[in-house]
């Protein structure tokens, strides 16, 4: 089989093109063992790129855990980077998701793309933990907590106490972001299913939308959110969120 490396802001996924035959199933082909970083391929999950009745392409994700995910923002730009590289869509593309059809148009030659996310479905603050976490939704379901300084946070301690609490019992993203200046973010991110990750483009779209809320960045602006991976740029509205960032192919190769 052949795959495609690449990633958004080093959140890495290994991609399968489905499109001009059967879809693969990664469970029954054990593939998600290639998400290993030191003995397989390594990545934060799997994406199949599809075929779709209703838009150039469809994306199904699995985390690195093989739970599958609704949406990964990361993911969705450079599945449009290949289905415009490898002539399935034009610059401006309709890519289906299991959260819905989302527009994305490639930027930069292909480098970037601009995605719009959808609508955010914020949720009145809760006590989780102990902190105070804003719940949102974008097309899959995230928490955001502001925090003074988040470099020196203890993830792989405190992340799964959020991922695995019982109000969420299909488990949740937990954005945990300090305000640098305004309309400038700083975030880290314990995505379900995969740990932390260098970057999530849903979370930072949340991140956004809940500093929106509190006061710290403002409305149909361009809001800087520095990840480690990396910068995603967001724009939030209460119609609508839009996201850019860079979409970048590593390597091709094939599993024998």
């Amino acid at each position: 089989m052949n795959f495609i490396k690449m990633h958004g802001c080093g959140n890495d996924y290994i991609y399968f093109d489905c499109m001009a035959g059967e879809a693969i199933d990664p469970h029954k082909l054990d593939l998600f063992r290639l998400c290993d970083r030191h003995k397989g391929i390594g990545g934060d999950g799997i994406v199949l790129i599809l075929p779709s009745m209703r838009a150039h392409g469809r994306m199904k994700m699995f985390n690195a855990d093989g739970s599958e995910g609704m949406m990964c923002g990361n993911a969705i730009r450079c599945v449009a980077k290949f289905l415009h590289m490898e002539g399935y869509a034009p610059s401006k593309m309709r890519i289906e998701t299991a959260s819905g059809i989302k527009h994305v148009e490639l930027l930069d030659g292909g480098f970037a793309a601009r995605v719009d996310m959808g609508r955010a479905e914020i949720s009145p603050e809760i006590t989780l933990n102990g902190y105070s976490a804003r719940p949102v939704d974008m097309g899959n379901p995230h928490i955001v907590i502001f925090l003074d300084e988040i470099e020196n946070l203890d993830l792989e301690e405190i992340g799964p106490t959020f991922e695995r609490h019982e109000l969420f019992p299909g488990g949740v993203n937990t954005e945990f972001v300090q305000v640098l200046n305004r309309n400038h973010l700083k975030m880290r991110v314990w995505e379900r299913g995969s740990g932390e990750t260098l970057a999530c483009g849903t979370g930072a779209c949340a991140a956004a939308a809940a500093a929106v809320l509190k006061g710290y960045c403002d409305p149909e602006a361009d809001i800087t959110v520095d990840l480690r991976g990396g910068s995603l740029i967001i724009n939030y509205s209460e119609n609508t969120v839009f996201m850019t960032g860079e979409a970048v192919k590593v390597y091709e190769g094939v599993i024998s």
